[in-house]
């Protein structure tokens, strides 16, 4: 299976003594063709909590709109259907496992998300259909633009820390369940350049349909 490889350069940019606030600057860019890469989430692991919140999944055109969430541990997501034909919307992912079966307009009630990790989300009637919900314990996050930069305010008591540790994540890496993890010095030296193995964009299709071979098993 070929392979794409993104570069993801890392700036953590000083705002003033190691007792004040930081940004860190993300630019994402693909290493074969040097475009940059939209959509890209960066995690700060460390801070404050974040705090709960109510979010939607919503179908339509037989995609989940967004494809992908990022919420905090304890948050509620709602999966209204927009379609006018019927959805049944599940998932296996250790992080969170949960079924509604088939169903139009709204679900009997919001699917509560109380472990941290990447939920992979299916529709067991429509085989393209696929979503991702990353649940997070961290308030520091952030997802790259159309020109593959995104930055993450720092508070005093994280940007003088002697390092950063982040999660990584792409809807189109090679194991799409889980974060890449990484670590950075504080204050960084120039850019970090890390290197995120991606799957081909035609080939998500695949990764979906094993998903939902697994649902027709049981």
């Amino acid at each position: 299976m070929s392979k794409n490889w993104i570069v993801l350069l890392l700036a953590l940019v000083p705002l003033g003594l190691a007792a004040e606030p930081a940004t860190l600057s993300v630019q994402v860019v693909d290493s074969q063709t040097g475009e940059p890469v939209s959509g890209a989430r960066v995690i700060v692991n460390h801070g404050a909590a974040a705090i709960p919140s109510a979010e939607e999944m919503i179908q339509k055109n037989r995609q989940f709109q967004p494809q992908s969430l990022l919420i905090a541990r304890g948050s509620e997501v709602n999966f209204p259907n927009r379609d006018t034909t019927q959805h049944h919307v599940y998932s296996f992912s250790p992080a969170r496992v949960f079924n509604i079966e088939l169903y139009a307009d709204q679900p009997e009630a919001p699917i509560l998300f109380d472990k941290t990790g990447v939920v992979e989300v299916g529709c067991n009637i429509h085989d393209r259909m696929q979503g991702f919900i990353l649940v997070t314990d961290s308030a520091l996050t952030g997802q790259t633009d159309d020109a593959g930069n995104a930055s993450v305010a720092l508070p005093p008591d994280v940007a003088s820390l002697g390092q950063l540790d982040l999660s990584l994540w792409h809807p189109r890496l090679e194991n799409a369940t889980r974060t890449v993890d990484v670590s950075i010095p504080v204050p960084a030296s120039g850019p970090v350049e890390l290197t995120l193995d991606l799957s081909p964009a035609v080939e998500e299709s695949g990764r979906l349909d094993a998903l939902q071979k697994r649902f027709r098993d049981l």
